[in-house]
C-alpha cells in the first residue's frame, strides 16, 4: 500500500489551534506501516475525553471544546482517522475499507491503552467510535453521540442516495459540502485549516472513499460488521448520550433508535440543540462542553 504524509509546513499558523502534534503508528495488515495523529494535552494520569471527528474534518473541528474541556481536569485527546488530518492516507481508494477503518482504529486504542474514557463521537468518528465501543467495552465509562450512527443496511434517504452517488464518481472532494454542514460559516483562515492536509486530490480519496462505506445499502460489505456492533451496543449499560443538531440532515432520526435500544440511553438528557447543523461543534461548542461536563458526573 503506497501512504502520503503531509508535509508539516502545511500545519503551520493554523488559527485557534495551539496544541503541539501526537503521534503512533501501527501496520496495516498488509506489512504497511501508518502513522496516526492526536492532539493530547491535560495530565496524562487523568482519565480521558476522546474526541472522534468525521467527514471530511479532523482534530481542528475540535479546537472550540478543547480548551472547555480541559477545565473539567480531564486529559483531551482528538485523534485524526486515517486519510485525515495529520494522519497518514493511503493514496489509491480501493486502500479504503469499512474493516479497515475499524482495523486501523482499534489497533491504535489498544495501542494507546486508553481506559476510563468518555468518547464523544461525530460523523464517522461516531460510527467507528460505536464500533470500538463494541469492541472495547471495558475501555469506555460513557457515550456522547453527536449526528452519527452505526447503519444496517435498512436502506438510504435521499440525502444520502445523492451523496453516495456524487462520491462514487468523484475525483476530488467537493468542499462547498463542508460548508453547507454547518450554521456558523468559517472564515478564510478557518477554511484554509480544514483544507490544510490535503495539497492536492491525490491525498483525498480517504475523504472520497468515506460515503461509499456508509452501510445503509443491504448489500453494502459494511453491514454485517456494523450488524454485530450493534447487537453488542444493545447491552451496552453505562452512560449514553445523544446530543444531535436539529439541522443535521445526515444522521436524523438515529438517535430516537439509539435511545430507545441501547440500555445506558435511559433516563439520560438527551438533546435536540438548536440551530446546530451536521458539523455541531462548529455551531454550538458552548452548548456541547456544557452537557459533556455535567455528563461526566454520570456513572
Amino acid at each position: 500500500m503506497n501512504v502520503l504524509r503531509t508535509p508539516d509546513e502545511r500545519f503551520a499558523n493554523l488559527p485557534n489551534f495551539p496544541w503541539a502534534p501526537h503521534y503512533l503508528t501501527i501496520q496495516d495488515d498488509d506489512g504497511t506501516d501508518i502513522r496516526i495523529h492526536y492532539v493530547d494535552e491535560g495530565p496524562r494520569d487523568a482519565e480521558p475525553i476522546l474526541l472522534m471527528h468525521g467527514n471530511p474534518t479532523w482534530a481542528y473541528l475540535y479546537r472550540k471544546m478543547i480548551p472547555g474541556l480541559l477545565a473539567t481536569g480531564r486529559r483531551v485527546i482528538a485523534v485524526d482517522l486515517v486519510g485525515c488530518g495529520r494522519s497518514d492516507k493511503p493514496a489509491a481508494k480501493d486502500d479504503y475499507t469499512l474493516a479497515r477503518h475499524y482495523d486501523w482504529m482499534g489497533k491504535w486504542l489498544t495501542a494507546m491503552d486508553l481506559r476510563h474514557i468518555t468518547l464523544f463521537c461525530q460523523d464517522w468518528g461516531g460510527t467507528i467510535g460505536l464500533y470500538l465501543v463494541a469492541e472495547h467495552p471495558d475501555r469506555f465509562d460513557r457515550v456522547v453521540a453527536a449526528n452519527t450512527g452505526l447503519p444496517i443496511g435498512e436502506g438510504e434517504s435521499d440525502f444520502m442516495k445523492m451523496w453516495v452517488g456524487m462520491m462514487n464518481a468523484a475525483t476530488a472532494f467537493p468542499w462547498p459540502m463542508l460548508d453547507q454542514g454547518m450554521e456558523n460559516k468559517l472564515s478564510e483562515a478557518e477554511r484554509a485549516a480544514y483544507l490544510a492536509p490535503f495539497p492536492s486530490p491525490d491525498y483525498e480519496w480517504g475523504l472520497i472513499s468515506f460515503p461509499l462505506l456508509i452501510a445503509v445499502q443491504p448489500d453494502n460489505p459494511g453491514v454485517p460488521l456494523n450488524k454485530a456492533a450493534w447487537e453488542k451496543l444493545q447491552r451496552f449499560e453505562k452512560p449514553f448520550l445523544t446530543l444531535f443538531g436539529e439541522l443535521d440532515p445526515v444522521a436524523k432520526g438515529w438517535e430516537v433508535r439509539a435511545q430507545a435500544s441501547i440500555p445506558g440511553a435511559q433516563g439520560q438528557k438527551h438533546q435536540i440543540i438548536p440551530g446546530a447543523g451536521h458539523f455541531i461543534q462548529e455551531d454550538a461548542a458552548d452548548e456541547l462542553v456544557a452537557a459533556v461536563t455535567a455528563f461526566l458526573s454520570v456513572s
